[in-house]
């Protein structure tokens, strides 16, 4: 499948088809992978399923698994107070949804922060070789895409791909701690339409609730995607939760952010 011969809209189409296709991919690999499994070891995978996923995470998205992990648990640690990462309490909404990449870069570049953080994902050999070298994952995962659909193609799938999977994961953010439900007792927010969208993250006030549950859904109505392909791993055996049942915190009325 090549560019030429493709109409411009047509193409345009198909490049944002397949963007979108992709950041749900990259989506689902950071809650599953990064987010649930490293970052609050809610489920443990598989040796090789975790070989897979920093193969896939380095081509699809260059992100160092501890940096993102140590950004994470430091937003756990100070959430919506001062040291807080990436508040819109602190700095507004449009700076968390529009500009998350820079807030993210001030504390991943940070060794002391990293360090205290991550301290339990040290470096192994294969980050100081592959995986710590996020430019050669991403131009890696670029050369995928050119054999696949051809150059042209490739460089606008990337070119829509990006912004998707940025501002997916920024409204995690922005969108999950000002405006939606909050069913249990902490800032963040629910929001099912986000959640559709981000992979099960826009539960969110659920997630702070109830940090290491692998499954973001916890009352009638709401659905996590991304539990379902957990659900998966664990029937294939490559993959195992934490907690079968979880208690939470003691529930108050719903309101809006």
């Amino acid at each position: 499948m090549h560019l030429n011969g493709l109409g411009a809209a047509w193409s345009v189409v198909l490049a944002v088809v397949l963007a979108f296709l992709l950041a749900q991919f990259s989506l689902f690999l950071t809650t599953i992978y990064l987010h649930r499994g490293l970052a609050h070891r809610a489920l443990t995978l598989s040796l090789r399923t975790v070989a897979v996923c920093r193969v896939l995470l380095w081509i699809t998205t260059g992100i160092r698994p501890r940096q993102w992990v140590a950004v994470h648990r430091k937003h756990h640690a100070f959430t919506d107070k001062e040291g807080d990462p990436h508040s819109p309490f602190l700095f507004g909404y449009a700076a968390v949804q529009f500009g998350n990449v820079g807030l993210y870069r001030k504390v991943a570049r940070d060794p002391v922060a990293v360090a205290r953080y991550a301290r339990d994902i040290p470096a192994d050999r294969w980050d100081r070789w592959f995986f710590d070298h996020a430019l050669l994952g991403l131009a890696l995962g670029v050369l995928v895409l050119v054999v696949l659909i051809g150059w042209p193609l490739a460089l606008l799938v990337a070119a829509v791909y990006t912004p998707l999977y940025l501002l997916g994961g920024a409204a995690i953010n922005a969108v999950g701690h000002w405006f939606g439900k909050r069913p249990y007792d902490n800032l963040a927010t629910n929001n099912q339409w986000l959640a559709w969208i981000v992979a099960g993250e826009g539960l969110h006030n659920n997630h702070h609730a109830a940090t290491t549950s692998a499954r973001l859904s916890l009352a009638k109505g709401e659905v996590d995607p991304a539990w379902w392909i957990v659900r998966l791993l664990v029937l294939l055996r490559l993959a195992a939760v934490r907690h079968a049942e979880l208690a939470v915190k003691a529930s108050r009325a719903s309101g809006s952010g």
